[in-house]
C-alpha cells in the first residue's frame, strides 16, 4: 500500500477521520474531502501535510466533485482508492416516519446519501479504471433490513444497490468494489449512542482490511455490528 493515494469523502470527523488516520499509518497518501475546512486542516496537520491534502467539497455539487478529483490528480498524479463515505446519519429523516417527517429533511439527506454518492462514482471511476484501483462505499446495516418509517434506511438501501450495480459495471476493469456496512457507531452525529456502539476506528479498520488485500482478492461486503450487551450488564 506504500504511497498509494486514497480519497475519502466525509473525512472531517467520525468514520472518515478515523479511517484517514489508520490509512495514513498503513502507508497511504490521502486526499481528505468535506465541507468543514477547519476540521479538515486540523486533520491534515495531525497526519502531516506531506501525506495528506485537504479539499473542501460539497458532495451534492457535481462541479465541486469534478474539481476535487482533478485536484487530487494534479497534486498526486494518481488515484488508487476512493472511499465514498459522506452521508447524513439515521437520526435525521426518520422522525415522524413517512406519514409525518419533514420533507425538507428528506431532501437534504437523500441529496447527500444517494445523489452525492452517485456523483462521487461518476467523478472518480475514470481515474480508478486507469489505476485498476479500489472503490469503497459506506452503506449501513440499515440498508440490509427494514426500519419502520425510515427514509434513512431507504437511502442506505440505495447505496447497497449502487455498490452492487457499479461492481457489475466495472467487471473486467480490474477495479474492486467494497460495501462497508456498519451498525450503530458512536460519532458526534448521534446525541446518545448506547455504550456498546461501535467506535469509528472499528469501521476504519474494516476499510483498511479491505484495502490491504492482494489484487486478486475482492472483498465485496463487510457488515459490522456491535456485540449485544450481556444480559444484566448496563
Amino acid at each position: 500500500m506504500s504511497d498509494h493515494v486514497l480519497l475519502i469523502t466525509g473525512a472531517s470527523s467520525g468514520i472518515g477521520a478515523a479511517t484517514a488516520r489508520l490509512a495514513a499509518a498503513a502507508g497511504y497518501r490521502l486526499a481528505l474531502a468535506a465541507r468543514s475546512e477547519d476540521k479538515l486542516q486540523h486533520l491534515v496537520d495531525e497526519i502531516g501535510p506531506q501525506r495528506a491534502l485537504a479539499i473542501r467539497c460539497d458532495v451534492t455539487d457535481y462541479a465541486e466533485q469534478q474539481a476535487m478529483v482533478q485536484r487530487v490528480l494534479d497534486h498526486y498524479g494518481q488515484l488508487d482508492a476512493v472511499y465514498a463515505n459522506a452521508g447524513i446519519p439515521g437520526s435525521d429523516g426518520s422522525d415522524g416516519g413517512f406519514s409525518g417527517a419533514d420533507p425538507e429533511v428528506w431532501k437534504t439527506m437523500l441529496l447527500t446519501n444517494v445523489y452525492g454518492v452517485g456523483l462521487t462514482l461518476r467523478c472518480t471511476l475514470a481515474a480508478l479504471k486507469a489505476s485498476r484501483g479500489h472503490l469503497l462505499l459506506t452503506g449501513s446495516a440499515a440498508g440490509r433490513f427494514v426500519i419502520p418509517g425510515s427514509m434513512y434506511s431507504a437511502s442506505k438501501w440505495a447505496v447497497t444497490g449502487m455498490g452492487l450495480s457499479v461492481r457489475e459495471e466495472l467487471r473486467g476493469s480490474g477495479v474492486r468494489v467494497t460495501l462497508i456496512e456498519p451498525g450503530m457507531v458512536d460519532t458526534p452525529l448521534f446525541d446518545e449512542p448506547p455504550p456498546y456502539a461501535l467506535q469509528p476506528e472499528d469501521v476504519g479498520r474494516a476499510v483498511v482490511y479491505a484495502l490491504s488485500q492482494p489484487a486478486h482478492v475482492d472483498v465485496n461486503e463487510i457488515l459490522i455490528r456491535p456485540t449485544p450487551p450481556v444480559d444484566g450488564d448496563q
